[in-house]
Parts: C-alpha cells; structure tokens; sequence
C-alpha cells in the first residue's frame, strides 16, 4: 500500500520549514500575481533555498500557478514557470490550460496537478487531464465520500488523487476589488445589515437566516474571496480515504496561525503513520483530535463539509 502524501500551503519559508519539520511531506507556495488564495509569499532566491532545503529532508515544494490568466500576465507566466523549474520546484498546481502550454514549452518535464477548484468533479474530467500531461487531479470540495473514492478506483493509479482533509474552503471569488471599494463608500443601508466588521479579525458576511455563522472576507492582489464559515476536519474518517488509495492529504493553512497548523499536521501525521503500521488494527486515538479542538477558534465549528452529504443535483 501506498503512504498517502501530507500536503500543506505555506506563507513563508519558515512556515514551511515548521511543518515540514511538524510531519509535511510536502508544502505549497508561491507568488501572488500567478497564485490564489495564498497566506503569503515565497520568491525567488528564497523559493530556491526552500527547495534545497526541503529535499535534503525528504520533502517537496510545489508552486500554486492557479490564478485566472489574463493577456498581460502571460508573457511573465512563460518566464516564471521556467524558472520554477530551474529553482528545484517539484511540482504545479494550474487551473488555466495556459499553464500546460507555458509548462510544455518552458519547462518540459515538470510536475502538473490540475485544481480547477469546483470543476473537478468527476473520473472522465481528470482522464482528460491526464492525456494532456497532469499527473494528479485536486479534486473539488463538493465532492462526498462515495464521489472521491469512486473517482480513485475509475483512476487505478493512472492519475494521483488529492483531496483537502482540513481547513477553510473558497466560497465566493471575485477579481474586483468589493471590499475596497465597500469601505470607500461606505455600504448602502442593505449591506449593512449583511456585513460585520471586526477591528481585530476583518470583515465577515452574515446572512440574516443564520446569524450565527460568519463567512470570513479577505481581499488580495486577486480580488475578494468569501471564505467558507466552518474549517473541515476528517481526522477521525481519514482511514476510510486512505483505504481508498487517495495520494495526497491537503491541509489549508489560509487564515489560521502557523502554530495552529503545525498541531493540525502532527495529528494527521500520527494518524497516518499510525494506519500504515497497522491498517488491520488501526484505531483512532481522540487525542490527535482534542490538540487541536484545543486551538480552533470557537465560533469556527470543525465539520465534515460534504463528505457525508448525499448530493442532490
């Protein structure tokens, strides 16, 4: 059996050494002009000891080229995917087909997995994707348990899977900048009512149906994004993925301390290290769970998103 993979996104070098050093096999990062939804940024000359660094300790660097392209981006597309690949970078997440093209031409032979976020839903999609050049496909967060494992077994190992275990998820994304443009104006009277401020943690989205919960806004170089009001958390379910052959864990650090993460990648590390040890006598252990209960924020509840939701379409 294969040992699933421990996958983190990063804002910083040393973000990523931490949770490399806390159980990664492998962390994220990148730039914001090529990259959505990054806790911050890894460049250049910094990027290239990062992944110097990482290899020497059994780990890989992968850069988030994922952003919406447009025609003024693309020339510095072409320069920085060859220069991810002189940098050591082991892999590309990519959205845009004009990343396989950049890839194709500036620097063959590099690692793609396609995310295209809420498309990635289904086993003859990632074939495709595999018969351009992708090797993993980064699987939507829609998808329930059933989806994600029937699209392992259609793949048979052709195609790595990945899937997010734990963190917030993208609601809502817009390259104009809303939030900016919302605080220089000031709000209409509507919005108001629909919009909560907080002078230590930002502003949040609240429906008038369910006041209780707060859908996180940030606004980068991107645009605004509207972020999902719960984190997921499959800890303790993580086994049945692994049964299921799934390549790659994704832990989302986005909006949450580095010290939080770095207790979120011991637990899955012990409970995968844990299962392939022994799958036959795996047993979940609550503690691996209560760390980080003991951290999450309380209005922030940890959910399976829709891992056990039948989908009606």
């Amino acid at each position: 059996m294969k040992k699933p993979e421990l996958l983190i996104s990063a804002g910083s070098s040393e973000e990523a050494k931490k949770y490399i050093a806390a159980g990664a096999d492998a962390v994220l990062v990148g730039e914001h002009r090529f990259g959505l939804r990054l806790p911050g940024e890894v460049t250049g000359e910094e990027l290239a000891s990062l992944a110097a660094w990482a290899h020497d300790h059994g780990a890989k660097v992968y850069a988030a080229v994922n952003n919406i392209m447009d025609n003024e981006l693309l020339p510095e597309l072409e320069k920085y995917v060859g220069q991810l690949q002189q940098l050591g970078v082991d892999g590309i997440v990519f959205g845009d087909p004009a990343v396989l093209l950049a890839v194709r031409s500036f620097a063959p032979g590099m690692r793609l997995h396609w995310n295209a976020e809420m498309t990635s839903t289904n086993y003859a999609t990632a074939k495709y994707w595999a018969s351009k050049g992708a090797a993993r496909m980064v699987l939507a967060r829609e998808l329930n348990l059933e989806e994600t494992l029937e699209i392992a077994r259609q793949l048979d190992g052709s195609m790595e899977v990945e899937v997010q275990v734990h963190g917030i998820t993208n609601i809502y994304h817009s390259k104009r900048s809303l939030l900016t443009n919302y605080k220089e104006h000031q709000g209409r009277p509507q919005e108001l009512e629909r919009l909560e401020l907080d002078k230590e943690e930002g502003l949040f989205l609240i429906e008038q149906e369910r006041p209780n919960e707060r859908y996180p806004i940030y606004e980068d170089a991107n645009g605004t994004h509207i972020m999902s009001s719960d984190d997921i958390c499959v800890l303790d379910s993580l086994h049945e993925l692994m049964e299921g052959g799934i390549d790659s864990f994704k832990l989302e650090a986005l909006l949450k301390s580095p010290e939080y993460n770095e207790v979120v990648v011991r637990g899955y590390r012990q409970a995968i290290d844990a299962y392939m040890a022994n799958p036959d006598g795996y047993e979940f252990q609550e503690e691996w769970l209560d760390a980080i209960r003991a951290l999450q924020d309380e209005r922030r509840e940890l959910t399976y998103g829709f891992f056990f939701k039948e989908q009606v379409y």
